[in-house]
């Protein structure tokens, strides 16, 4: 009996999704037993029952072209808004992976992805994910594909804002993706060459930072660059999220409702406060330096376009390990890279987890050894 695979991408796009598909659906020739159909638009495309043919016609010409030919989006499959409403529409996707009589879903995603993913193999079907971001924070693999593509793109930025920083003597606050976790922000910092790098595993004090551009100008350094992940936080703030969470885990341990319904909601309101973070930090340094500052936030530019050949060749070598496993019959995993090799991973062991900069991470010592301020 041949295998029947069912594809589709979720979460943000990315660079490489099209590289992977191709690499998914090329691979499937190979095994004359074997025959690939993609969903439309993540698991909203699966749950509406919209397909499309993945034949040779369809993956031509498609390696080289940014975001994905299936469409994505963020729906979950256990919450996904139908007709003004939310429902868990769980049994409706099971029932289409039956109909179509599939051995497998190949879902390619971050960490949402994966999540989703898990809950679907834990309801009966056989799974198998790729890993996906440009934030580069999958759990349990060594690299997503996306992520070279937009280092390079925010490498790119930074190194063409430090001309206009440099003549008008200015602070230019270069924000990049990274919710969670900083791995572009300081990847990208360090290859353009930033003074100051902030990431969410390293709570800023906004003086420190600024000392350091004060000293920099002491020196004869007229400008600074500064490279913030989005999710970069001032220690203040990250003291009192930590509280909040700290008293949400002790309200639930103790059963006290209503001080877990306070924690939550000061979590909320904390979360709110948040945002626009990154302007207000650029109004500080203007104030603490007496220097004109001026913010870019880098934002889709860097999802977009061509993805890089690190990233097509990542793609192309995680979409072929995925055909492999599926032929082997492994599934319930996600397709890990661990140096040159790719290896079948439990998804359970992915879903749910985070990998973050540890803050003795490598990167992070050459950023301080070449004189980089960290924010602490």
């Amino acid at each position: 009996m041949g295998k029947h695979i069912g594809i589709l991408t979720a979460g943000g796009d990315s660079p490489g999704l099209n590289a992977a598909i191709r690499a998914i659906g090329k691979a499937v020739d190979s095994y004359p037993d074997m025959n690939v159909i993609g969903f439309r638009d993540g698991f909203r495309g699966m749950m509406e029952n919209r397909t499309m043919r993945l034949d040779r016609d369809m993956l031509s010409g498609i390696l080289t072209v940014g975001g994905t030919i299936l469409g994505t989006s963020r729906d979950k499959p256990h919450s996904m808004p139908v007709g003004g409403t939310v429902m868990d529409m769980t049994d409706v996707i099971v029932a289409n992976y039956e109909r179509h009589h599939l051995d497998v879903l190949v879902c390619l995603g971050g960490g949402g992805t994966q999540k989703n993913a898990y809950h679907l193999m834990k309801h009966g079907i056989n799974v198998v994910t790729l890993p996906k971001t440009i934030d580069n924070d999958v759990a349990m693999t060594d690299i997503t594909f996306g992520f070279d593509t937009a280092l390079g793109i925010a490498t790119e930025a930074i190194d063409r804002l430090h001309s206009t920083a440099h003549s008008h003597h200015r602070i230019i606050v270069v924000e990049t993706m990274g919710h969670r976790s900083g791995w572009l922000a300081l990847g990208a910092g360090i290859s353009g060459g930033a003074d100051v790098i902030l990431i969410p595993e390293i709570p800023y004090d906004t003086e420190r930072v600024a000392e350091a551009i004060r000293q920099r100008w002491r020196s004869g350094k007229h400008f600074s660059i500064v490279a913030v992940a989005e999710g970069a936080v001032s220690r203040e703030y990250a003291d009192a999220l930590a509280a909040a969470q700290a008293e949400k885990k002790r309200a639930k341990e103790s059963g006290d409702k209503a001080a877990h319904k306070a924690a939550k909601a000061k979590i909320a309101e904390l979360e709110a406060q948040h945002s626009g973070n990154t302007l207000r930090l650029a109004q500080r340094l203007e104030e603490l330096t007496g220097l004109e500052s001026r913010l870019t936030i880098l934002g889709h530019l860097q999802r977009g376009g061509t993805p890089s050949a690190a990233d097509r060749l990542l793609a192309t070598r995680l979409g072929t390990a995925a055909v492999h496993f599926i032929n082997e019959g492994i599934y319930g995993i996600m397709v890990g890279v661990y140096g040159e090799e790719m290896r079948p991973v439990p998804l359970e062991k992915v879903a749910g987890n985070l990998k973050t900069v540890p803050p003795d991470h490598p990167w992070v010592d050459a950023a301080r050894r070449v004189g980089t301020c960290m924010g602490n």
